[in-house]
Parts: structure tokens; C-alpha cells; sequence
């Protein structure tokens, strides 16, 4: 036979040599990901500072996402967004605490005070701090529904039977504010999740939702809303602000609800500011004999915040047989 074409079976030794090596290229092999363990990130000074100090930072997220393209990220969420954000790690946290976010969020919260009463509010009140001021100075949420749910018992009528059935009615107030100084109005008793679809400026008549204005002062909060048609209708809604925790804002007490008359002359649309048109009303006054003005006594359950991301999931979205009363904290 031909020794070129023998086969050659190599040793044990050789074997557990070959088979000692692939392990240690195996350990060996770059695997990125496992470099985002054990990596203890220092606090670093945010985007921006004048610190000419020189740190690598080892962590592979980190390298991989430079401060410059972070600080467009961060610019570019919501104020709890970037709350959530921070509880990432210390960098992130010491990143946001950048006065730049919390600046843009303030002033656009209370972009109805105007720049230089909200700079006045910023030194007197808060030490100068925009995340601060952003916490503890309360403010309307306008990136959801606050929502008030009514119940009430209703008696019913059923023949041939000798006690009459009892029914629990449900209804709810739904609340949208925008920055802008408008807000929505809804009396309806659609659940949450369906409510929300229509909680827009785009809505039609047939939806029932009614746009108003409102003004802030400190935890108070003034609005009204004109009900059109044959005897024109306004309703004042007296709220105050409040929260389950610092910053929150997802509390609304409902102080009052009265309903008064108004001259066709004094309402001309429903665009108008019927807020500035009603001021310094008395609970009691109308300026329609027709429609005489009532305060509701009734149905001032305090509105709960639900964000948009969470209609869907909301005990409010429960029926009547599952919860006959929410509390709302």
C-alpha cells in the first residue's frame, strides 16, 4: 500500500491538546455583551460641563452611546420619561439633573404665567433649581384624562313582582388640559378606554365633548365651558390640585360645580374665552332668566389621572358588578 495515502490517527495526547485549545478559544472569543456586567460606572459630570478632567468610561453602553447623542435622546422625552430614565444607572441620573430638560419642561407647564414671572417663581420659591420647581410646584398633567367616577342608586320599576329591582347608575367627568390654556370637557358613561378616542379638538358634536378655558393659581384651578345651543348654557368647575406623591399631580378635588345662564351677546361661540367672560360671578347669578343657576351637590367624586398609555388597563374600565365604588385615594 502506497505510505501517502495511509491514514494517521492521532494520539490521545494530541487529541486532548486540540480539544484543550478550542476551550480556550472559546473562553477567549470577544462576546460584547458580557461586558455590561460587573461594570461600576463613577459619577460623571453631565453634558456640558467645564470639568477638563479625562475618564474612560468602561461600560459598554456607554462607549457605544456618546454623551453628545445622549443629551439629544434625553432632550427629546417627557419629564417622567426622563424620571424613569435616571433610575438606569448614576450616570444617566447625573446626565439628567441637567437644568436644560427641566427648564423646557417648566416653562412650557406654566408657559401661561409668561418667561419672566416664571424666572420671578424660580428664584423666590424654588433656590433657583428647575428640577425643583418642576416637583413641588404644582401644575395641571396634560399627558392623559383626569377622571371622576359617579355612582348613584336609581330605583327601579318591574310588574308582577312585590319588591322593586335597585340599579346602580355609573357615569364619569373626563378632563383634558393642554398647556395652551384650553382644556376638554366629557359627561358620558363610556368607560375610560372609549372615552379617550374622543378627547380631542377633532371631535364632532354628536361626541359630547366641549371645549373651555382654564387658569392655574398655585393649586387652584378656574375653568368654564359653554354648553351652545337655544338657551346657552356655562358651567364653572372650581378644582384644586393635588398629589398621592411629590410631583405627581394626579389628584383633582372637585370644590364646585355650578351651572348658569348666559345673554346670546355674552356667548358668541364656543371658541371664545367664556372663562374671562364669567369671572367674578357669584355662585348664584345668571344672566339668562331661563336657565337659572344651580351649584351641584351631587356628583363631586375627586378626578384621578390616568395617563394615555394606561387607558386601556385602568380599574376605572371595571363595570358595576366588579367595583360599585372606587375610592380614589
Amino acid at each position: 500500500m502506497n505510505p501517502d495515502f495511509a491514514l494517521t490517527v492521532p494520539s490521545e495526547v494530541e487529541l486532548e491538546s486540540a480539544l484543550r485549545l478550542k476551550t480556550v478559544q472559546y473562553f477567549v472569543t470577544q462576546r460584547p455583551w458580557l461586558d455590561l456586567y460587573g461594570k461600576h460606572v463613577r459619577p460623571v459630570a453631565p453634558f456640558g460641563s467645564a470639568s477638563r478632567r479625562s475618564y474612560v468610561d468602561p461600560a459598554l453602553i456607554h462607549r457605544s452611546l456618546p454623551d453628545e447623542l445622549l443629551f439629544e435622546v434625553f432632550v427629546r422625552m417627557a419629564p417622567y420619561d426622563l424620571g424613569r430614565a435616571s433610575c438606569v444607572c448614576r450616570k444617566w441620573r447625573y446626565t439628567i439633573r441637567n437644568p436644560v430638560f427641566w427648564r423646557t419642561a417648566c416653562l412650557k407647564a406654566w408657559q401661561l404665567s409668561g418667561l419672566v414671572e416664571n424666572y420671578k417663581v424660580l428664584q423666590s420659591k424654588y433656590e433657583g433649581s428647575w428640577r425643583k420647581m418642576w416637583l413641588l410646584r404644582p401644575r395641571v398633567r396634560t399627558n392623559g384624562l383626569y377622571v371622576s367616577r359617579n355612582t348613584y342608586i336609581r330605583a327601579g320599576v318591574a310588574e308582577w313582582k312585590i319588591t322593586n329591582p335597585v340599579h346602580i347608575v355609573c357615569y364619569f367627568r373626563y378632563l383634558r388640559f393642554f398647556p395652551s390654556g384650553r382644556f376638554l370637557y366629557k359627561n358620558s358613561s363610556q368607560k375610560i378606554k372609549d372615552a379617550a378616542k374622543f378627547m380631542n379638538f377633532r371631535a364632532s358634536k354628536a361626541d359630547c365633548v366641549f371645549g373651555g378655558h382654564y387658569t392655574l393659581s398655585d393649586n387652584k384651578v378656574e375653568a368654564a365651558v359653554l354648553y351652545p345651543g337655544m338657551r346657552p348654557t356655562v358651567l364653572r368647575i372650581r378644582l384644586r390640585l393635588r398629589g398621592t406623591t411629590a410631583g405627581a399631580n394626579n389628584r383633582m378635588d372637585l370644590l364646585s360645580l355650578v351651572t348658569s345662564g348666559v345673554d346670546d351677546n355674552e356667548a358668541s361661540g364656543p371658541e371664545e374665552d367664556i372663562l374671562g367672560v364669567v369671572e367674578g360671578w357669584q355662585d348664584d347669578e345668571t344672566h339668562n332668566p331661563d336657565v337659572p343657576a344651580v351649584s351641584h351637590k351631587r356628583g363631586l367624586t375627586p378626578f384621578v389621572f390616568v395617563p394615555f398609555e394606561e387607558v386601556e388597563t385602568s380599574d376605572l374600565n371595571l363595570p358595576v358588578e366588579k367595583m360599585d365604588y372606587y375610592v380614589p385615594g
